[in-house]
């Protein structure tokens, strides 16, 4: 790491490569930063490919890799290896421990279980783990089961001081050591061996919103090619895109992945416009008095799916088979959204709504007094996905419409549905059931949650995505451009860039303009690209591009 001038000022960045060449033209490095070299290269080869996979420069990529701050001398201090456990995942550490290559390992169980024998295994044999999880109340709650389980564990956190986080990197960078942290972690090197483990990859904080849209799982993936760093993927329900790669898959333990599902369908329920079917009425009822309830709302983004007041079908697109959105038209395949594909009736009941609507209903059924948002700490809470974390030992949970996620628009959607599922399930406690209102009980989403079969669902998932192309089957990407000259020129270079690619759009967009290209590898289209992408940037225009888009 280094300082170098630029404009009048000392800016920050890093010598990857020594060569001879013409230098008349180069300025002098001011100086070098700290006492010895802050990447290695297996990890500067891994951040070259998320640079052009992401289409994003490489000094960003290499910048994430680096403290904060400049770190001072390596420490000295070496933590000696201790005895080494017997345990599901001892051969990764083994594997780890000697320089072996092992394909990515994921891990069918609900964290931390499973992880904790492998922390202090891997202390035992000399091998650094590296944890990341989506977020920072879930680093605390792993940490705090590795400190219980006998493992000391440094920590990051978003909010931690520049000091701080060095620190941390300064260790992990050179100590044989035990490292939770929210996603920024997957691109920091560590002291080899090492396992890194990612928890519940799948999860939207496992992906960056803003460009580069880096995502954990991938970013791991490439550096496990590249160093001597073996992945493990820990979680009750793998993307897609994971399985595609075809990793070890191990259970741990014999029971069921999660607890029991009660599929509850909303056909039977007569019309009237309750969001609440007689079954969760009932089991409210019987639970509230005394025990914990949280019913689930989809989060802001999500609109609720609705069904046919004659004959109580889901309404889909006829086109897609989509939920639609409000509007006139389908937001998955433009096709004009019309009457009751049963039945041809035009009126329509919604089967969801947000939390404040849910606590006005519950309050009908029960003491007003027991029902509130999640702040409120009520026996009966109403809530979304970001406070699944702060929840477990539930009697009861309810999941009010889960076609508005099983049906919804992105491609993704039935495998976030058996996600969320699978995440409520692991809530409440061993004498608990999680209900699940739907419309179709059928689908391949709802019966892998029923069953706690997430193989079955992905075997099913990967097929209908291969028909068309979408990952892992195919790549896709997002372009999003505000503030563009011309947008038809523009759209004409995309198209003219490689044959082989399709390219769809412009669409409007909150953001400006998007276009989606879509191919069965996108490299060469990416390598092409680069030069286009500067050019709109040197004119003004602000660029978003997504690759790996968890929504289109």
């Amino acid at each position: 790491m280094v300082r170098a001038p630029l404009g009048g000022r000392r800016v920050r960045g890093f010598v990857v490569e020594l060569a001879q060449r013409d230098s008349t033209k180069l300025r002098d490095i001011a100086q070098v930063s700290g006492r010895s070299p802050v990447l290695t290269p297996g990890l500067v080869e891994a951040l070259r490919w998320a640079a052009n996979h992401y289409v994003a420069p490489l000094g960003p990529m290499l910048a994430r890799a680096a403290p904060p701050n400049v770190p001072p001398a390596p420490p000295k201090e070496h933590t000696p290896p201790t005895d080494r456990l017997e345990h599901p995942l001892s051969d990764i550490v083994t594997a780890a421990a000697s320089g072996r290559r092992h394909r990515p390992v994921v891990v069918l169980d609900h964290p931390p279980t499973g992880l904790i024998d492998l922390a202090r295994d891997c202390l035992g044999a000399g091998v650094s783990l590296l944890s990341i999880v989506p977020t920072a109340l879930e680093v605390e709650t792993l940490a705090a089961a590795f400190e219980a389980g006998g493992v000391g564990t440094s920590v990051v956190l978003p909010d931690m001081a520049d000091k701080d986080v060095t620190g941390v990197w300064r260790r992990m960078r050179h100590l044989t050591s035990v490292t939770v942290g929210t996603p920024r972690l997957a691109a920091w090197p560590v002291h080899a061996p090492a396992v890194a483990v990612a928890v519940e990859e799948s999860r939207r904080s496992m992906k960056d919103r803003q460009t580069p849209t880096m995502a954990v799982r991938e970013l791991l993936l490439a550096r496990s090619k590249r160093e001597p760093l073996l992945t493990v993927f820990a979680g009750p329900t793998p993307s897609a895109e994971l399985m595609g790669v075809g990793p070890d898959v191990r259970r741990l333990g014999s029971g069921r992945l999660w607890p029991l599902v009660e599929v509850v369908d909303r056909r039977d329920d007569p019309p009237g416009g309750r969001l609440l079917g007689e079954t969760a009425r009932q089991a409210i009822r019987a639970v509230a008095p005394s025990g914990s309830v949280f019913v689930y709302a989809h989060r802001r983004g999500y609109s609720a799916a609705s069904r046919c007041v004659r004959c109580r079908a889901l309404r889909v697109c006829a086109s897609c088979g989509s939920r639609p959105d409000p509007g006139d038209n389908c937001a998955r395949c433009g096709a004009a959204i019309g009457s009751c594909v049963s039945c041809g009736h035009d009126r329509f009941e919604p089967l969801g709504a947000g939390v404040g609507r849910l606590v006005d209903e519950i309050g009908r059924l029960v003491d007003k007094q027991m029902v509130g948002p999640m702040e409120a700490r009520r026996a009966v809470r109403v809530g979304t996905e970001r406070d699944l974390p702060r929840l477990s030992g539930c009697d009861l949970a309810v999941w009010v419409d889960a076609d508005g996620l099983v049906r919804g628009t992105n491609y993704r959607a039935a495998e976030e549905a058996l996600r969320i599922g699978a995440r409520l399930a692991g809530i409440v406690s061993d004498r608990g059931r999680l209900l699940v209102q739907t419309s179709d009980p059928s689908h391949h989403a709802i019966v892998a949650l029923r069953r706690a079969d997430p193989a079955g669902f992905h075997e099913i998932e990967i097929e209908q995505r291969r028909a068309f192309g979408y990952p892992p089957a195919g790549e896709l990407m997002v372009i999003e451009v505000r503030n563009l000259d011309d947008v038809e020129v523009a759209g004409s270079e995309l198209t003219a860039i490689d044959g082989r690619a399709t390219v769809l759009g412009p669409a409007e967009s909150p953001r400006g303009v998007r276009w989606l290209v879509q191919a069965p590898d996108l490299d060469t289209f990416k390598l092409a690209f680069r030069p286009v992408v500067d050019r709109w940037r040197n004119s003004g225009a602000t660029v978003r591009i997504d690759a790996d888009p968890i929504e289109l």
